[in-house]
């Protein structure tokens, strides 16, 4: 019984990563309606000899199970799009249909390699008669930040021992930590309307409120951690312009290091809201969304994610794929491609080829957030991301829904599943490693996780 076993079964289905992948490329749906998607691994996960276990309030969720007894590993997958992204899979912009989604942050790769992993651990627990249950977690609505969370409140995460997640990126790296911490928070504005013109003493502009908290919020900027992210979109109901509005919406993300960061920064956001509707005699309702948590440090996790990714056989690329890659990378700003080179130690590379130093995730931790952070929270879980896409494009783009479908986001996922299976092979037969793991987030864990879900 040798590790070698686990990383020649991920061999032996790539042709089977490779049809799942460009599968959910082809057929994107967005986050809340993914529907097709998850019945899809449904079916594939049940051919493969899993029990599917459905999430009781969220048709679109459900984790597949295979094996008795501990560790029970969890191998995350997700499969959601982003709107406006479609793209065929070409170095220009050019969308397949216009306005339709598009995989620009690489779910189908994400999901297809979990689901790989998944499947090489389950065939190897069940060849070498091994002890330890392998769960696949089929997980919507990463895009919006709750999917998982929705998951974890309803229980489907509980007797779990570890979780194996991943992103593609431009880069093969771990990621000790990662993510801001985020909330969601809508502001609806009530008012008076009246004539603009023939008796604007009479109206209260609810448009006037969700400016001026604008204005609010964007002093308050500077009164924030540092790292503090808030964004913002509006709705002023479509009236014209000689009729003052008695209805207009503000819809606001505030984005922190740390949870407690997000809900501290968010009640502050909350009094502007009322401050602007004081100022303008308006009323407000406050929506609040769903927050997703940062990702919890686990440094040994990181440690064994990093031994993977060495030891599995890394992407080597065709003449054909490094032209690809340089003519797309010939789209993004000159100066993000210099300095993502100038950091990852890959001069002039269109693909970064090796794996990041150990340390580099320090310099590199991804700004963005995601309920994967929340996973981190209720158990051990190692994270890391590989090359999907040419050095200094971004997730949620174009390029790298091009990418994505293609050869290159399809080799970075092949290795993607070589490191999550080498990593649940040895939290199986090393149980003294995966006890300190464990340790460790316990130290690091103080009881206070609550699940931030939705209320109104």
């Amino acid at each position: 019984m040798i590790k070698q076993e686990i990383f020649d079964e991920v061999q032996g289905l790539a042709t089977l990563g490779r049809n799942i992948s460009r599968h959910i490329w082809n057929n994107p749906e967005l986050s809340g309606h993914e529907k097709a998607s998850a019945d899809y691994y449904r079916k594939l996960m049940a051919k493969e000899g899993f029990d599917i276990v459905d999430s009781k309030s969220l048709p679109t969720a459900f984790y597949a199970e295979y094996g008795e007894g501990h560790p029970v590993i969890a191998v995350v997958g997700e499969y959601d799009a982003l709107p406006g992204l479609s793209q065929d899979a070409c170095a220009e912009r050019k969308p397949i249909e216009d306005g339709a989604p598009g995989h620009g942050c690489g779910h189908n790769l994400l999901g297809s390699a979990a689901a790989v992993a998944a499947i090489a651990l389950k065939r190897f627990v069940e060849k070498n008669k091994v002890e330890g249950t392998i769960r696949f977690y089929g997980c919507p609505e990463e895009e919006l930040l709750c999917g998982k969370v929705k998951m974890i409140a309803e229980g489907m995460f509980e007797g779990c021992d570890a979780a194996l997640t991943w992103h593609p990126n431009d880069a093969n790296l771990v990621h000790d930590s990662a993510y801001l911490a985020n909330t969601a928070m809508k502001f609806f504005f009530s008012g008076r309307t009246s004539h603009a013109a023939f008796a604007p003493e009479s109206g209260r502009s609810a448009l006037d409120a969700v400016e001026l908290m604008s204005v609010g919020v964007n002093y308050l900027r500077e009164h924030v951690v540092d790292h503090t992210r808030i964004h913002y979109t509006t709705d002023s109901g479509g009236f014209a312009p000689n009729i003052v509005p008695d209805q207009a919406s503000a819809w606001y993300f505030v984005r922190a290091p740390r949870i407690q960061d997000v809900k501290e920064t968010a009640e502050r956001v909350v009094k502007v809201a009322q401050g602007a509707a004081m100022m303008t005699e308006t009323t407000v309702t406050v929506e609040q969304g769903y927050g997703c948590c940062e990702f919890k440090e686990n440094n040994l996790f990181g440690n064994l994610i990093y031994a993977n990714m060495i030891e599995a056989d890394g992407p080597k690329y065709t003449q054909e794929e490094l032209e690809f890659g340089a003519t797309l990378q010939g789209t993004v700003d000159a100066g993000i491609v210099e300095r993502a080179n100038r950091l990852y130690g890959d001069e002039h590379a269109a693909m970064h080829m090796g794996v990041g130093e150990r340390d580099l995730w320090k310099s590199c931790t991804m700004k963005a957030s995601s309920d994967s952070g929340d996973v981190s929270y209720v158990m051990p879980t190692g994270l890391f991301t590989t090359a999907c896409w040419p050095v200094g494009c971004s997730p949620h783009t174009w390029q790298t829904a091009a990418a994505a479908g293609t050869t290159i986001g399809e080799k970075g996922a092949h290795y993607a599943a070589k490191i999550m299976a080498g990593a649940g092979y040895d939290l199986i037969m090393k149980p003294e490693l995966l006890s300190r793991i464990s340790r460790e987030f316990e130290e690091r864990n103080d009881g206070s996780y609550a699940p931030m879900v939705g209320e109104k």
